[in-house]
């Protein structure tokens, strides 16, 4: 069940911590995924790299998702949302799924219907979720998904590190 959020704080920030805060971050890698729901029969998307597993018992999951996303609003309706983790070949659906503006994302890229949920082939993790609660985040809202659906396909992932995609590479161990 979704909740309500309240509008964030408008707190004073530091410029200079702000700076040194994203430089920090910057330096975190992050997986690389496509959130997808859908309203009035309509597909829509959005990429992000603030997605993490939260529970095994129960399965859930946290997005965060921007206050000014068209998909934040969708998944507020619809009360689900699906997670396309991206593999290493899918960087264009990335750059394409980040714009701005909630239309037309779709447009030329294949997907099918998964639970209801845009489902992107290909993207080596998927996961179909139902929204338990929305929490407040400063400038983005964190949805919390009940996973109902998960499945894996061979494929090595999409990440985002130092402000450039990459992927993943197994260390040697001696």
């Amino acid at each position: 069940m979704t909740q309500p959020v309240d509008q964030p704080l408008d707190p004073v920030v530091d410029p200079d911590l702000q700076a040194r805060f994203r430089e920090v971050m910057a330096g975190v890698p992050t997986p690389v995924s496509v959130i997808t729901s859908t309203t009035g029969g309509l597909p829509h998307g959005t990429t992000v790299s603030a997605f993490a597993s939260l529970s095994m018992t129960p399965p859930m999951v946290l997005v965060s998702l921007d206050r000014g996303s068209d998909l934040l609003a969708v998944v507020r309706e619809s009360g689900r949302f699906g997670v396309n983790v991206l593999g290493a070949h899918q960087s264009q659906l990335a750059l394409a799924f980040a714009r701005k503006g909630g239309t037309g994302k779709f447009n030329g890229v294949k997907w099918d219907l998964d639970h209801d949920l845009p489902r992107i082939p290909g993207a080596p993790g998927w996961l179909a979720c139902e929204v338990q609660t929305l929490v407040d985040g400063g400038d983005h809202v964190v949805a919390l998904g009940l996973v109902v659906a998960a499945e894996t396909v061979e494929g090595r992932p999409l990440t985002y590190h130092g402000r450039v995609f990459g992927t993943h590479a197994a260390l040697e161990t001696p």
